[in-house]
């Protein structure tokens, strides 16, 4: 089974910037219960603070099925609906070709 990526890009609402960096914080935390999710973390765009993009990496497709099926990831992912994103987040499922200092 080969590796899969994900890029997903989120807006925060107008004035709600802070208060997503704090929620994708509680989403990290929450990763640690997936056991297939080796990369997951959160980035902001520099030259606009509303945009934050997370990259994502899972051992195979059966890692991404679990993803977010945990407790603490649900209750993570549910508080980003309540007002913080301007929209739905855009998401890119990828498969990995080549990353230096990790066999794909």
């Amino acid at each position: 089974m080969s590796k899969i990526s994900i890029i997903a890009k989120l807006t925060a609402a107008e004035g709600m910037a802070d208060e997503l960096r704090a929620k994708l914080g509680d989403l990290i935390a929450a990763a640690d219960e997936e056991s297939g999710l080796e990369i997951y973390s959160a980035h902001v765009d520099p030259n606009d603070g509303n945009v934050f993009y997370f990259f994502e990496l899972y051992t195979d497709a059966d890692a991404l099925a679990v993803h977010g099926k945990g407790e603490r990831m649900k209750v993570a992912m549910g508080a980003l609906g309540k007002g913080v994103l301007a929209g739905r987040p855009e998401v890119s499922i990828l498969e990995p070709v080549v990353a230096k200092g990790m066999d794909l």
